[in-house]
């Protein structure tokens, strides 16, 4: 059954700071179950790494989280998720994307997070869900909109976590 996008889910929550997002991103990480298209959408220095950190700490990743700004993708192999981070901020046109093969990343299950998902308009998927993030007085704001199905499953487990 398609999704009702009049029934679209959405979710808020204030981050205080940098480790409230990378907590946020641990939950958010258990809630997708290893699986799911996910847009992070902000201005340069809103945290979308920082949230991505958390995302693969949820999986039991320990290392650093760099954005994968030139080499587009970083790939993490993780003991019960493969998960792939995109940042397209320096990708010129969205045809480049054919290049790496965008297609495959999404052919088997994975969890996809992808930063400045507007360079990839018309080539990329539907997401499950669009993640922005905003300034909100020291800290910042995280709104959330499901798209899919799986989206609107993964708030709905957001909603029940402490």
């Amino acid at each position: 059954m398609p999704f009702n996008q009049e029934s679209q889910a959405t979710f808020t929550i204030e981050l205080a700071d940098e480790s409230a997002q990378v907590a946020f991103g641990q939950r958010l990480g258990q809630a997708c179950n290893g699986e799911g298209l996910i847009f992070l959408q902000g201005t340069l220095g809103m945290g979308k790494t920082t949230l991505t950190r958390g995302i693969l700490q949820a999986y039991g990743h320990k290392g650093a989280v760099k954005s994968p700004t030139y080499t587009l993708v970083e790939p993490y192999q993780l003991d019960t998720a493969q998960i792939y981070h995109f940042d397209l901020y320096r990708l010129a046109d969205p045809e480049e994307l054919e290049y790496i093969g965008i297609r495959d990343y999404f052919s088997s299950p994975a969890l996809s997070v992808i930063e400045w998902p507007d360079k990839g308009t018309g080539i990329l998927p539907e997401s499950d869900m669009e993640l922005t993030l905003t300034k909100k007085d020291d800290g910042r704001q995280a709104l959330l909109v499901a798209n899919t199905q799986r989206g609107a499953a993964i708030l709905s487990k957001l909603r029940t976590m402490d």
